[in-house]
């Protein structure tokens, strides 16, 4: 199966029928066996396609003398992924892009391969010319580092121009792998050297201390370490909200959104066999993954459940040491490993969800002791659905004050006043953030 003909396919599937990028790419390279080498360059232009669709778009409706709206869905993809090629793939000739495309829209009609040859060649004899006809900041940037303009504006109002520029330029770096040694069984350094022995370009984690990155290597799991509960695929900044609980043995701990369970497992590493870890998700298939990474990794104290957590249960009133709420929420800071998420999501989803992030913070404050935790994060940028959340909360809830966070000083740590965390992206850290309260004794 030609390469190109599944990044196609591919596409059609994430930007018409709302699939998946991470999952859908996994499918269909199984699907069709595609081998290692071919899977590089299939992920690379899909991944580079969604991340810079505007910027493709832009150029494209430059080129295209008919309506951009018309153009066939399957033709346009046939195109961002040519323009893309011609961009950012410097080692693929522009004959051999032209070629490619123009055989993919042959297979749609002899006039979808004459259109995609015309627009293609007339690409290359404009490719020096400035396409962005729109002026002003907004404008500017969002087709420099080619988001959505609301988007770009929603960072530059609540960070300002050049952390903006931070941000946007860190959603579009291209991730590492980082995976967290299970402590319960295993010690960091071991497993470092276990991976250097199996052929991995390593590195230690940026602040987790149980963290290791992924530099270059084969797919981690599928090897060993993984399938024997040595690791975890898991961000670091991921770990950090685990961290912010200061797990200690014997405690009960709740995550109420634990699906796939990275974080449960992780506070369950913690405890080191004492204490018990509740978590909740709302859908039986995502409680098997809790259960199933709960297996894998040799641990035994946690009881995963179905249930709504905006829903407020009185059994489990001041019951918790500790309680996790990772909150439903917009994703706008792991745009680098789902970079759809640039198109699929709105300002109305985003807003829509505020409700829910306040309900389930609320329940999750009265589930804990006094004296105990409740750590809030999302992996989110936006601070409507960060700082704004935990204010408002803490204007109605006297009794609960927040803690500071302190995880050192990193270029990409943002502390507030408050000694709140926003985490801004970069190749090694998604965006997150995190905040602390604890309920007063």
């Amino acid at each position: 199966m030609n390469s190109r003909k599944i990044a196609v396919e591919i596409l059609n599937l994430v930007l018409h029928e709302g699939a998946y990028s991470n999952i859908v790419i996994r499918q269909l390279l199984n699907k069709y066996q595609v081998g290692e080498k071919d899977r590089g360059l299939i992920t690379e232009i899909v991944y580079g396609t969604l991340k810079y669709k505007y910027k493709l778009d832009v150029i494209l409706a430059n080129l295209i003398t008919k309506s951009f709206k018309a153009v066939d869905k399957k033709v346009l993809n046939i195109l961002r992924i040519s323009l893309y090629q011609f961009i950012y793939l410097d080692k693929v000739p522009e004959y051999a892009i032209v070629n490619e495309a123009v055989n993919l829209a042959k297979e749609i009609s002899i006039g979808a391969s004459k259109f995609v040859n015309g627009v293609l060649r007339a690409y290359i004899r404009n490719k020096n010319k400035d396409f962005n006809t729109e002026k002003g900041i907004i404008s500017e940037l969002a087709y420099e580092f080619s988001y959505e303009k609301w988007m770009v504006k929603l960072f530059v109002n609540q960070y300002g121009i050049e952390k903006a520029k931070e941000i946007l330029a860190g959603l579009n770096s291209i991730p590492s792998i980082t995976v967290r040694v299970n402590s319960l069984h295993w010690e960091t350094e071991d497993i470092y050297k276990k991976l250097k022995d199996l052929n991995y370009n390593v590195e230690k984690g940026v602040v987790c201390p149980t963290s290791i990155r992924i530099i270059k290597g084969s797919n981690v799991e599928n090897n060993p370490l993984f399938s024997e509960g040595c690791i975890t695929v898991q961000d670091e900044s991921a770990m950090l909200a685990v961290l912010a609980l200061e797990v200690k043995k014997n405690q009960k701990l709740f995550d109420m959104c634990a699906a796939p369970g990275g974080k449960s497992t992780h506070m369950a590493e913690l405890l080191q066999g004492t204490g018990s870890v509740l978590a909740w998700d709302l859908y039986d298939h995502k409680i098997d993954l809790i259960l199933d990474n709960a297996r894998r990794l040799g641990i035994k104290n946690i009881h995963a459940e179905v249930a709504d957590a905006t829903k407020f249960n009185d059994k489990l009133q001041a019951t918790f040491d500790g309680v996790l709420v990772d909150v439903p929420c917009s994703g706008l800071g792991i745009i680098r490993k789902k970079p759809e998420i640039k198109w699929t999501k709105t300002q109305k989803d985003m807003e829509a969800l505020y409700h829910i992030q306040e309900s389930i913070l609320e329940n999750a404050c009265k589930y804990v002791k006094k004296g105990g935790t409740v750590v809030y994060s999302t992996c989110t940028l936006n601070v409507m659905e960060n700082e704004k959340r935990i204010y408002k909360f803490l204007k109605k809830n006297k009794e609960f004050e927040i803690e500071k966070l302190n995880f050192g000083i990193h270029n990409n740590f943002l502390y507030n006043d408050s000694g709140m965390l926003t985490i801004l992206p970069s190749a090694e850290m998604d965006g997150f953030f995190i905040a602390k309260l604890r309920r007063k004794i």
